[in-house]
């Protein structure tokens, strides 16, 4: 196959296991940020920052330091997000520690008014310093005090402004939202604003969507990896069944598609796609998505089959919902980006799919999943998780995406709604629960999937998506068990997983 010519070119499903599993999966290996945690102990009115490492840490696998992930970083005048973030929290701890001899462990010998290197460094520390002290405000419930300080955030921050700035705008809207919810009330800023349901949110616009596949490295490096794991697994199967649960615009399709017909050995005899909708109202564009695939399929001779299956709910989904074909030798592969995190918050969802799943016998499951711990019951420690994943991410994106207008649709529709439901939501309501790859990989064991070694070629796709970007050199790769970990200047942000599963002697053991 050449998947690299076309990189080149452009029972019950029980909830509290997230919960817990998120909570004890946190392991803190930067020794700098053991210390932080150490002197946050000593200050028992707030322990905001007892999980900061787990969000910190750098991508603390197996570092991929092959000699085609040297790359010369870019010398930039600013600190990065994570830098500020975490003068901030510095800031935060001694304006509200008593303990002031203790902090001379922590990871910056000098001060933030050392470290600010311009006016706007020094800003965003002030920002994420009024930040971090209205959540331990919200969290005591002195709601007063804490809606003073976010009058004061907003002063400083705006959804135009600096990576900083437009973060903790968002995370501003989460905080009035959460007090209206705690109080009551119903502020212009707070359930005043109406917000888009958060998983239609995070789809974004088809042109937005488009755009950030083009000019965003992650979008590519999942589909690239992801379809390369594809192709190793199914290995010389003439007959392939694809079952994709966010298809979208179908490229993910389109590259597996070349990197079967190309690969070498005996041909493809046949292609079958099929595409879970939950909802009619998305049905349309799924479609239209199988009609542009069917057409790209055809002039590439390969015999193709696209369906579209649609179930109001996913309780309602089973195997007879996918067309069977009565040919032993057609493999089954499942395809699933950032989506089954979606499903962690509706009730029985999760496992039933599952166990839908085992049922289709698949070859080969790939996952491709935030990889940030935002499922955490308390709400001070998801809220610092939070900040510091999506500070990744929008550092990332203003370094990548070049078209202010799609960069502020995506930080305003589809990262803006779901910041404002971790912060401001509890139980159902609470529908982002991102969590990481050691909780997937503990909850896949539940139902006997397995972890495949993700192939060197899987690596190698996502190192050449990189070096055509100008930003290339910030995103880093680390391997975690068997999985592929994608991060900012060491920050994981995703991750990519393959998983297989050997039918028991007793199939109905899970």
């Amino acid at each position: 196959m050449d998947i690299d010519s076309f990189s080149r070119g452009k029972n019950h499903f029980d909830e509290d296991f997230f919960d817990d599993f998120t909570n004890s999966a946190h392991l803190f290996h930067d020794d700098v940020l053991k210390r932080v945690v150490s002197i946050n102990s000593a200050k028992k009115p707030f322990n905001i920052l007892n999980k900061y490492a787990s969000r910190c840490r750098r991508l603390n696998g197996d570092n991929l330091n092959f000699s085609i992930f040297e790359r010369e970083s870019q010398v930039i005048s600013s600190l990065s997000v994570e830098t500020l973030i975490h003068l901030g929290a510095e800031k935060f701890i001694k304006s509200s520690s008593k303990v002031s001899a203790e902090l001379s462990v922590l990871s910056h010998p000098y001060p933030s008014s050392v470290l600010c290197q311009s006016e706007e460094d020094c800003v965003g520390v002030r920002l994420v310093h009024c930040l971090l002290t209205c959540a331990e405000k919200v969290d005591k419930k002195k709601y007063e005090e804490a809606y003073e300080l976010l009058l004061e955030c907003d002063r400083m921050s705006c959804s135009r402004g600096s990576v900083v700035e437009r973060l903790v705008f968002y995370f501003s809207e989460g905080l009035y939202e959460r007090i209206d919810r705690e109080t009551g009330r119903v502020t212009p800023k707070g359930l005043g604003k109406k917000f888009e349901d958060p998983l239609v949110a995070v789809r974004g616009p088809v042109e937005t969507s488009i755009a950030f596949h083009n000019e965003f490295p992650v979008s590519q490096i999942t589909k690239f990896a992801g379809m390369q794991a594809v192709v190793d697994n199914v290995g010389e199967a003439r007959k392939v069944h694809f079952v994709d649960f966010e298809i979208k615009n179908g490229i993910q399709c389109i590259i597996l598609m070349q990197a079967l017909v190309d690969r070498c050995g005996d041909p493809l005899d046949g292609l079958r796609i099929s595409a879970v909708c939950v909802g009619g109202e998305t049905r349309a564009g799924v479609e239209a998505t199988g009609r542009r695939l069917a057409s790209f399929a055809g002039s590439l001779g390969l015999s193709f089959s696209f369906e579209v299956v649609v179930v109001e709910d996913l309780l309602e989904l089973d195997e007879k919902s996918f067309s069977r074909v009565d040919n032993v030798d057609e493999v089954v592969v499942v395809y699933a980006e950032y989506t089954l995190s979606y499903m962690i918050g509706g009730p029985d969802r999760l496992h039933h799919v599952m166990k839908v799943l085992r049922g289709l016998r698949f070859r080969v499951m790939v996952v491709a999943e935030v990889e940030a711990n935002c499922n955490s019951p308390v709400f001070v420690e998801r809220f610092v998780e939070a900040m510091l994943f999506y500070g990744a991410y929008f550092e990332s994106m203003a370094g990548c995406v070049r078209s202010e207008e799609h960069r502020r649709i995506a930080e305003g529709t589809c990262f803006g709604s779901s910041i404002r439901n971790v912060v401001a939501a509890e139980g159902r309501e609470r529908k982002i629960r991102h969590v990481g790859i050691r909780v997937w990989r503990a909850f896949f064991a539940r139902f006997g999937f397995e972890e495949t070694e993700l192939s060197m070629s899987s690596v190698y796709q996502a190192n050449l998506v990189v070096k055509n970007f100008a930003s290339g050199s910030f995103f880093t790769f680390g391997i975690d068990g068997k999985s592929l970990i994608i991060g900012w200047k060491g920050t994981p942000m995703s991750s990519i997983s393959a998983w297989r599963f050997d039918v028991p002697s007793d199939s109905n053991a899970m």
